[in-house]
């Protein structure tokens, strides 16, 4: 008789009751030391899902909700060019993008939480374009940003809407941030995690792929302390490859700059 045909042995009732006891002790003690009982630890597989350095769409949550895409004649498919944020102020009214991507505010929108065509949160004016006098005189790369003023919606304030992250300054130039952008022929946001390392004193670098015309503007935000702490551009505009992107460090300008749109002052 082959072993797979053997009859199996009933365990008396008793046997049962005693080994069934013994297992659910096992699950609670392994629970209690963090480990499943093939011995993974509990949130691995959580864990996992964040593997730094990989590119996925944005999942449709309150961070993302904060990044959104910049348009001009009218919201659509296809029309978006660049990314932006909404900064927590006490005018409760300005986003932050790079400085490249923003001239006039003729038709120029933000659309908060933009995805496949839809804007969940609605389409705001922007008003203001707020930069350096080293990015209006020369381009200077170091001052690749810009914080805009955007009206009310509906006598609403954006920031009450979606909320807004606070700006980080003068931070350590090494940070593991995540990276927000749209692509500009994508109709959802990308989402990288990765560890940043200096390019220089005063510009950031990241390895994350697939980031291409469009994600310019789109923030660094700290996962230490949920502050944006860069956007995509400076150093060649963001990058000349969609694989790695650069930012200009977040400090004295752009604290000044961040104090000129609070007060709406030249």
């Amino acid at each position: 008789m082959s072993r797979d045909r053997m009859p199996r042995r009933a365990l008396p009732p008793a046997v049962g009751r005693t080994l069934l006891l013994l297992a659910v002790l096992l699950l609670i003690g392994a629970n209690t030391l963090g480990l499943s009982l093939v011995g993974v630890p509990v949130g691995a597989v959580a864990s996992a899902r964040t593997t730094l350095g990989t590119t996925a769409v944005a999942p449709a949550d309150g961070s993302a909700a904060r990044v959104g895409a910049l348009f001009t004649g009218g919201v659509g498919p296809g029309r978006h060019f660049c990314s932006a944020s909404v900064l927590q102020s006490p005018t409760r009214d300005l986003v932050v993008t790079a400085a490249h991507c923003v001239g006039t505010t003729d038709g120029l929108l933000f659309v908060p939480g933009y995805r496949d065509g839809a804007a969940p949160y609605g389409s705001w004016k922007v008003t203001r374009i707020f930069t350096t006098a080293g990015w209006s005189a020369a381009r200077d790369p170091d001052e690749d940003f810009a914080v805009l003023r955007i009206a009310p919606n509906g006598g609403h304030r954006i920031e009450d809407v979606v909320g807004g992250n606070a700006l980080g300054l003068d931070d350590t130039l090494t940070r593991t941030v995540r990276l927000y952008g749209y692509p500009s022929r994508s109709e959802a946001p990308l989402l990288c995690t990765n560890a940043v390392t200096a390019y220089s004193a005063t510009q950031r670098r990241i390895e994350c792929p697939g980031y291409p015309g469009g994600t310019s503007g789109g923030p660094w935000v700290s996962t230490r302390t949920g502050e944006v702490i860069g956007v995509i551009g400076g150093h060649q505009e963001g990058g000349d490859t969609p694989d790695v992107s650069y930012t200009a460090y977040f400090g004295a300008a752009l604290a000044g700059l961040y104090r000129q749109a609070v007060t709406g002052t030249a």
